[in-house]
C-alpha cells in the first residue's frame, strides 16, 4: 500500500487516464498541486468542471466552440472558397501552427477504415456537401493523418467530393506516413500544406 489519502489518490487516478500521463507523471502533478497553493488548483478544479458546460461543438464546422460557431467559422477574413477537412479539432491546432492556411475548416471526428469497421458520420459529411454547395468552396484540403485509416479516409472522401465539382488536394511533403498530425511541427506542417497534392 502507497499510504497515501484516498483523495490524493483518486487525483492520481484521474490524472493517469489522460493521454501521455502515467503513474510517475500523474503522481507529480499531484503533489504539485496539493504542496502549491491553493488558488492555482481550485483554478484548475473550476476550468475542468466548466468545461462541458461552456464548450460545444460548432455548428458549422464541427470544431470546439464557446458559442454556436467557432473563432475560424466567424472570422471575415478567413477564406471561405477553401476547406480543410481534419479527422478532429486537436488536428486544426496543428495545421495553425503552420500559419500558411487562411481558409476554413471542417472536422469530420473519424475516419473511413473498412477494415476495422470505423465509419465518417454520415451527418458530417452531408453537411461538408451543403458547406460546398452554400459557400461556393472551390478547394477542399484533405489533411488526414498519413497513416492507413488516414489514406483510407483521404481516397474515400475524394471519390465522395469530386461530383461536386471541386479542386480536391492533399497535404504531402513533410508529414511521414503512421505519422499524427497533432505532433507535427511548424515546419513540417507549413511544408506539408504547402506542397499538397491533387486527388
Amino acid at each position: 500500500m502507497s499510504g497515501l489519502p484516498e483523495p490524493l489518490l483518486r487525483l492520481i487516478g484521474a490524472l493517469k487516464q489522460l493521454p501521455g500521463i502515467g503513474e510517475k507523471s500523474a503522481t507529480r502533478i499531484a503533489f504539485h498541486l496539493l504542496a502549491g497553493e491553493r488558488a492555482p488548483a481550485e483554478t484548475l478544479g473550476a476550468a475542468i468542471s466548466s468545461l462541458h458546460e461552456q464548450v460545444a461543438r460548432c455548428e458549422e464546422c464541427g470544431n470546439f466552440a464557446d458559442g454556436r460557431s467557432c473563432h475560424f467559422c466567424r472570422d471575415p477574413a478567413r477564406q471561405a472558397t477553401v476547406l480543410c477537412v481534419v479527422e478532429d479539432p486537436a488536428d486544426i491546432s496543428a495545421v495553425e501552427r503552420a500559419r500558411v492556411f487562411r481558409g476554413k475548416y471542417h472536422v469530420l471526428m473519424g475516419v473511413f477504415s473498412p477494415v476495422s469497421g470505423k465509419s465518417v458520420d454520415e451527418r458530417r459529411i452531408e453537411r461538408l456537401l451543403e458547406r460546398i454547395r452554400a459557400e461556393a468552396v472551390e478547394e477542399v484540403v484533405i489533411a488526414t493523418n498519413p497513416n492507413h485509416d488516414g489514406e483510407a479516409t483521404a481516397a474515400w472522401l475524394a471519390a465522395q467530393l469530386k461530383p461536386e465539382g471541386v479542386r480536391v488536394s492533399r497535404i504531402g511533403i513533410g508529414v511521414p506516413m503512421g505519422s499524427e498530425l497533432v505532433h507535427a511541427d511548424e515546419t513540417t506542417m507549413a511544408e506539408a500544406l504547402t506542397h499538397r497534392s491533387a486527388l
